[in-house]
């Protein structure tokens, strides 16, 4: 990849940000379709949020990703909010063309549910009640779910969470309980957002076991570090069916490329370059 004055720069702000794997997957896209783009990381303390906007719009930067903890923060220095992005109060994405806030997180859990079932009519448990929760809740009443079970250790924190996405208007249908009560006897998707199993914590007792799923049942664990949690070896085990964190991963950064470029992103490249640097 040859960088020149011509070259569009795009990139994540967000503090820390060395391990972020976005970079490799956005630029294996560039490289795929022979675009003039490079994308990069930012470390940006939250003390200089604002000065970095600013600093981006005069520099002509054309697009970032947001991570923690700047995607709720963000959100006062720019012009536009999507409609989505400010139910769920967070932002993940901006284009610079309008200074113009998105979040792509939801959108890619319902994409990569989608590429083994639907989530339109489906009754769906969701384990957590934290920002990736929050945002793939108000995806999956866009996208047009039946009923959505919101489950935490702090049950408080569901019942909020619970609240507000039925206050959107979106789904009539919202319940909330303790994490300890799970019954997927019902349910047609489980998907966890803790992170239980995540690395270096890979031993941890799972949210769910086998025994308590079904032949019927989607599993998707938006952890993604290791691959194969230890809940989704369960799913395995129960027959029902696994959805890895990394398509989350790849398609909430293919729909941030398709925000920035108006390109469709070549998902095949970007997988590549993911499973790559996952060393998978």
């Amino acid at each position: 990849m040859e960088i020149k004055g011509s070259t569009n720069i795009v990139g994540l702000i967000g503090h820390p940000v060395e391990h972020s794997f976005s970079p490799p997957m956005h630029n294996a896209a560039f490289m795929k379709l022979g675009m003039d783009y490079v994308y990069t990381a930012f470390d940006v303390n939250p003390n200089n949020l604002k000065e970095a906007i600013d600093g981006a719009c005069a520099l002509n930067i054309k697009g970032f990703n947001v991570t923690i903890p700047h995607k709720i923060e963000v959100m006062k220095y720019l012009a536009e909010i999507d409609e989505i992005a400010s139910l769920i109060g967070a932002v993940n994405t901006i284009d610079f063309k309008d200074l113009k806030g998105y979040n792509t997180d939801g959108i890619g859990a319902i994409k990569a549910i989608g590429e083994v079932t639907n989530v339109k009519n489906k009754n769906i448990v969701i384990a957590g009640a934290g920002g990736a929760s929050r945002a793939i809740s108000f995806y999956l009443a866009k996208y047009g779910a039946e009923n959505i079970t919101i489950l935490n250790r702090n049950v408080d924190k569901a019942q909020r969470l619970a609240l507000d996405v039925l206050s959107s208007g979106l789904i009539d249908n919202v319940e909330s309980n303790s994490i300890d009560s799970m019954d997927l006897a019902n349910a047609d998707i489980l998907i966890n957002t803790t992170p239980v199993g995540m690395h270096p914590n890979v031993d941890d007792t799972p949210i769910a076991l086998a025994s308590d799923m079904h032949e019927d049942l989607v599993v998707f664990d938006a952890v993604y570090n290791p691959n194969e949690t230890g809940l989704l070896k369960e799913a395995i085990k129960a027959g029902a069916k696994p959805i890895y964190g990394i398509k989350m991963l790849l398609y909430q950064g293919a729909e941030s490329f398709e925000i920035w470029t108006g390109k469709k992103a070549p998902i095949d490249a970007m997988e590549e370059a993911l499973i790559k640097t996952l060393g998978l």
